[in-house]
């Protein structure tokens, strides 16, 4: 390869350099096409860039090639029965997620026990055993023999210091409002003035439509007796079904929620969290007189979670709606398959590590690339921030 330095480069003319790039390209081409392969092959042995280059083939899914509109008519015909084969497989994986819920059913009625004798031990109905009470740490966490009797010998001193100053507390003192606190999804949906009411929730449950009827879970929140309303449970029920749409059967993915109802709060008199009261002064247009008027307008609560947006029997709902309940949907998944199963390690924070380290790196990418993009976006004179409003989630209806 012809060794040109960086002065001779730059008297060069540009004609001059197109001429020398090109002859460069010829007599490098094997060098290069040797280095191309080697890269090609770390970069198949690159995770990171398997799964980039996975992510990127998945988005190309949708894109019809136009090989379907050029086949012979006798191969779209063998092609419909193919499609008729794949709607078939969809009813029978209908019939897969129902036998699902007869298992989630059954296993619920397993695990009940468990979760009630935790609910009697945050509630303090129940003192767990010293046996019980034995948890063997991480092997990370152990600790030598002599140093773990040491810390146990200092642990039980300082216990006794404070029962000395203090009665012990009962049970395990806000413990669900520490798990809607320790998660995000349900953390921002919690007030200041919500906080003192959930310190009174002792349990959450959820509940299985019976066999044989239409496939549903029913959320259960169980209050103990406190200044805010009367109830002692709050409900949710979510409707779900688990078959194919007929007209768009290809879009079947498992269960959806299509509904859900809350249930009444009977409120304490002045007590209410979902509403506030607002002053508001009107002018008199003729007598120009000025009169203060009262008005009482909904107000941000978790509470408001008991009182959804009605699906109208049209199914068609506004874009605020259709946001509040796509929401609201993930909100009510997301305690039945979460929260409830592992309530002790979102208030430990323990299931909030483990979820962290499943998004974490996935994030740094996203952010990466979020970077880049914004940095082309200010570079282009041309763009419009407008165009990239994202539109609020759909939600499923019937």
């Amino acid at each position: 390869m012809a060794d040109i330095d960086n002065k001779d480069q730059a008297e060069m003319d540009p004609a001059d350099m197109e001429d020398v790039e090109e002859v460069e390209e010829e007599e490098t081409g094997e060098d290069e096409n040797s280095k191309a392969r080697q890269l090609t092959v770390q970069m198949m042995q690159n995770p990171q860039i398997l799964a980039a280059l996975q992510e990127r083939l998945d988005g190309l899914n949708g894109s019809p090639s136009g090989y379907m509109e050029s086949l012979p008519k006798v191969v779209k015909r063998r092609v419909n029965a193919l499609k008729n084969l794949q709607v078939k497989c969809a009813h029978i994986e209908a019939k897969f997620y129902e036998e699902v819920h007869e298992l989630e059913r059954k296993y619920a009625a397993l695990y009940q026990p468990l979760f009630d004798k935790r609910s009697d031990i945050v509630k303090a109905a129940y003192e767990p055993t010293d046996e019980e009470c034995e948890w063997k740490a991480d092997e990370e966490e152990e600790l030598t023999v002599s140093k773990q009797d040491e810390m146990k010998e200092k642990a039980k001193l300082e216990e006794e210091k404070k029962d000395e100053e203090k009665e012990d507390p009962k049970g395990i003192p806000e413990f669900w409002l520490t798990v809607f606190k320790n998660v995000d999804l349900l953390s921002e949906m919690l007030q200041e003035h919500d906080e003192p009411i959930l310190k009174h929730l002792q349990d959450i449950k959820v509940k299985f439509s019976d066999p044989g009827q239409p496939m549903s879970f029913t959320l259960e929140f169980l209050f103990e007796a406190n200044d805010f309303f009367t109830n002692t449970v709050l409900t949710k029920t979510y409707k779900m079904r688990s078959e194919p749409d007929e007209t768009d059967p290809f879009s079947f993915d498992g269960p959806e929620i299509m509904c859900c109802t809350g249930c009444t709060i009977d409120w304490t008199k002045g007590k209410n969290v979902t509403l506030k009261t607002i002053k508001k002064k009107q002018k008199h247009k003729g007598r120009g007189t000025v009169r203060t008027v009262t008005k009482t307008v909904p107000n941000d609560s978790f509470f408001n979670f008991f009182t959804p947006p009605e699906v109208p029997e049209s199914g068609e709902l506004d874009e605020d709606s259709e946001a509040v309940l796509a929401a609201d949907f993930e909100i009510g998944h997301f305690i039945r398959e979460r929260i409830v199963p592992r309530a002790v390690l979102y208030f430990t924070g323990e299931a909030i590590e483990d979820d962290d380290d499943d998004y974490d790196e996935e994030g740094e990418e996203a952010d990466d690339e979020e970077g880049e993009e914004e940095a082309d976006e200010e570079n282009d004179p041309d763009y419009d921030p407008k165009k990239d409003a994202v539109p609020p989630a759909e939600c499923k209806q019937q």
